[in-house]
């Protein structure tokens, strides 16, 4: 199947190079359309020829060889050969039109052999035959360094030698070795496909001005151009690196507090089984708890404020708590055993908050209920009266009993201590095994499904201390669908994280530790810092004096960066209030306490937050720069690398605006930039030589036209110098092009 036409060009093109340049994948890309991936085009190398005979074969690819170029109607045949410098190619380079010389841009030695064995060969079989040089591989000028593309050899070889960069050929190296052999420069890439359509558009305008000057009666070439001028090829924009934040460990450090009984203040007894736990967690994640726990005992009596422990300042926010709504009265009942609480209970309102507060200053001074982000540090560093034995019966389902007594137990090492604990006595129909897992639910909010619980049990205890998430979780059955126990954990998840931005950090509720600031005082809870925090845990587990310290001094943090950090440890999310424009003082505490999720955390939110801005139009540079090597001191490796990026693919705008702040980088971040810098500086000179050359060959095909000085000749001149009007000045124009 031949299929010739008549009043069609044949050009025959013969194409030579080294072995490994890449001459068959290009063949195969222009007559097959190839597309190959860079899977594919890591394969090991076999040498192979592209056989001529497919033309006759496969009717699709002698349909691809027809083509038109500025007019003429031409059918290209390629021939491909072996790359081997001892073969006799004498019989190929017959009756050529053209020799396509290939070498590849990440082989010097190939483009060396171009001029040193390829040409002389080429001359010595087809003296006249026109030739164009191709650099092949032009993908490899940028992707020698991409980390796909060297894991994936990697992959492919042990014994596998990356690519260094002088190993690269410029376009200026392969262009003066063309001007020494006589040929145009082309480049092409099969991975992109990058000037492969061009390069043979070029080859065939070649053959046919060279068939042109042989024959040139043949009116058909009349319009054949020369070779045209190759666009420089500008690699791709670099991908930003991705941001990479660690799992979230939130769960796993609430059930380790669970289990760890660190600075427990308030133990639940049902039959003769304890259990410790943490009111302020209890009270953030449980409406009910909140409500028991933030009770006044002592309403009447000798006391008239809440109690308070070595462990915890038992306190709430009078604007939060205030006197007992309807809801909480109903806790309480008349008991014969209990003669304060009965009688605090049944006086009103009015008459029990005078009664109290006349005991109060008369007993015991002027004592009230106030928040713990209210109370003096000299009341946490002295410490004052604290009552026990004050017990109160209550009216409620789950809960029998409420009291404060002081209990003796071990310290993290080992030694008998004592401290102030709220003994909460539960219903008998709440079983033990039924308090653990309510307690494990309300603390990471989910079930330990490797147990094996009595459901039932588990659902009666939940109805009687109100906790509708986990009646929900237990009616939708174990066997439920994931998406919907997912979507019950995630709301219930939401609901601690808020409630403890509330209970925890705004009011400050069972706070038993201070941290001074620059600038002022924080209250927080040793529990939930040591547990979210292991240099909080080794401050306050240690022989250090922060660990029996009310009042821990923090040198070099402000109130506002460490109410940050407070937020990420209760809620495990980032503060809203974190900016491009202060995130280095809350990355420089996070690296100081090893927390690499809020490190993450704190990444994310200000890269979002820079391409947010760059979005809207907003030059985000001069912040990239400012925060680029700090950043790089403070262990932020990801916002530094994306930083890198940022000014590398704006380098140019920075050099305009700001180039005195990128003199001003470390020599290293400088070298970086200059080596990363988009668009690289090697496309900048070659659009520039590309942009010349265009204006050169304009003024070469379309010179421009001479205006010839206008003569007047009515006035005479005297010898050489011709004469001229007056007016003649105001009608003459020069014009340049």
């Amino acid at each position: 199947m031949d299929n010739e036409q008549p009043h069609q060009e044949h050009v025959k093109c013969v194409v030579v190079g080294d072995t490994a340049v890449g001459k068959t994948r290009l063949i195969c890309a222009r007559a097959c359309n190839a597309r190959l991936t860079l899977n594919q085009l890591l394969t090991t190398h076999i040498p192979t020829v592209w056989a001529i005979d497919q033309y006759r074969i496969y009717k699709e690819v002698l349909e691809r060889s027809c083509e038109v170029v500025d007019g003429v109607n031409v059918s290209l045949r390629l021939w491909d050969t072996f790359g081997d410098h001892d073969k006799d190619r004498r019989f190929a380079y017959g009756r050529s039109d053209v020799v396509l010389l290939c070498f590849s841009i990440a082989n010097p030695m190939s483009l060396r052999n171009c001029k040193v064995i390829w040409y002389p060969e080429i001359r010595r079989f087809c003296p006249s035959t026109p030739i164009v040089l191709v650099g092949c591989k032009n993908d490899l000028r940028y992707m020698y360094r991409d980390e796909q593309f060297l894991s994936l050899c990697r992959d492919r070889s042990p014994f596998f030698r990356p690519l260094r960069e002088s190993d690269i050929l410029s376009p200026e190296q392969g262009r003066s070795v063309a001007k020494e052999i006589g040929a145009p420069y082309y480049e092409t890439s099969v991975l992109t496909h990058f000037g492969v359509n061009e390069v043979f558009e070029n080859v065939i305008r070649a053959a046919l001005l060279s068939r042109r000057q042989q024959r040139f009666w043949m009116t058909n070439l009349k319009h054949v151009q020369r070779p045209l001028l190759q666009v420089p090829f500008c690699p791709p924009e670099p991908r930003p690196p991705q941001v990479i934040v660690p799992p979230p460990q939130f769960e796993d450090d609430m059930l380790s507090l669970l289990h760890s009984q660190m600075y427990t203040d308030v133990i639940f007894l049902t039959g003769k089984v304890g259990f410790a736990a943490h009111k302020s967690v209890l009270s953030a994640v449980c409406n009910s708890l909140y409500k028991l726990f933030t009770l006044d005992i002592a309403a009447e009596g000798t006391l008239g404020g809440r109690s308070a422990s070595d462990s915890s300042v038992v306190s709430s926010s009078d604007s939060s708590v205030g006197n007992f709504s309807t809801d909480t009265e109903q806790l309480l009942t008349e008991s014969p055993h209990s003669v304060i609480t009965c009688a605090s209970f049944c006086l009103s309102r009015s008459h029990h908050n005078a009664n109290q507060n006349n005991v109060s200053e008369t007993r015991h001074g002027s004592v009230r209920r106030r928040s713990s982000c209210q109370i003096h540090p000299e009341s946490l560093t002295h410490g004052t009266n604290i009552p026990t034995g004050v017990r109160r019966i209550l009216d409620h389902r789950a809960y029998q009993c409420i009291s404060i007594e002081r209990c003796e137990g071990l310290d993290h090492r080992g030694r008998v201590t004592s401290s102030i604990q709220t003994i909460v006595t539960l219903a008998n129909v709440i079983t033990p095994s039924a308090m653990q897992n309510c307690l494990r639910f309300l603390y990471t909010g989910d079930l330990d499904h490797k147990m094996c619980i009595n459901m039932t049990e588990l659902l009666e205890a939940a109805e009687l201390m109100d906790i509708p998430e986990l009646q929900l979780m237990i009616t939708s059955g174990p066997h439920s669908q994931k998406d919907i126990r997912a979507d019950l954990h995630e709301k219930f998840a939401q609901k601690v994280r808020n409630r403890m931005r509330e209970v925890c950090l705004h009011q400050g509720l069972f706070s038993d530790v201070y941290f001074q600031l620059e600038d002022g005082l924080c209250c927080a809870h040793k529990p939930i810092l040591m547990a979210r925090c292991d240099v909080m845990a080794a401050m306050f587990r240690g022989d250090f004096r922060e660990s029996s310290a009310k009042v821990v001094h923090f040198p070099g943090v402000t109130k506002c960066c460490f109410q940050q950090l407070l937020v990420y440890l209760y809620t495990d999310e980032i503060d809203d209030t974190v900016t491009p424009s202060n995130c280095l003082e809350i990355l420089e505490l996070a690296n100081r306490l090893c927390l690499p999720r809020l490190v993450g955390l704190v990444e994310q939110k200000v890269i979002h937050d820079f391409i947010k801005l760059s979005n809207a139009g907003k030059d985000t540079t001069e912040h990239a720069l400012r925060l680029l090597e700090p950043c790089q001191m403070h262990n932020a490796d990801q916002l530094a690398d994306w930083c890198l990026y940022h000014i590398a693919v704006n380098y140019n705008d920075i050099c305009r605006k700001t180039p005195k702040l990128l003199r001003n980088l470390h020599p290293e971040n400088q070298a970086y930039l200059n080596r990363n810098r988009w668009p690289p500086v090697w496309y900048l000179k070659e659009y520039d030589y590309y942009e010349r050359c265009v204006r050169e060959r304009q003024w070469q095909e379309k010179p421009p036209k001479v205006f010839k000085r206008h003569r007047n000749n009515s006035t005479s001149g005297c010898l050489c110098f011709t004469g001229r009007s007056r007016n003649s000045d105001s009608k003459r124009a020069y014009r340049t092009v």
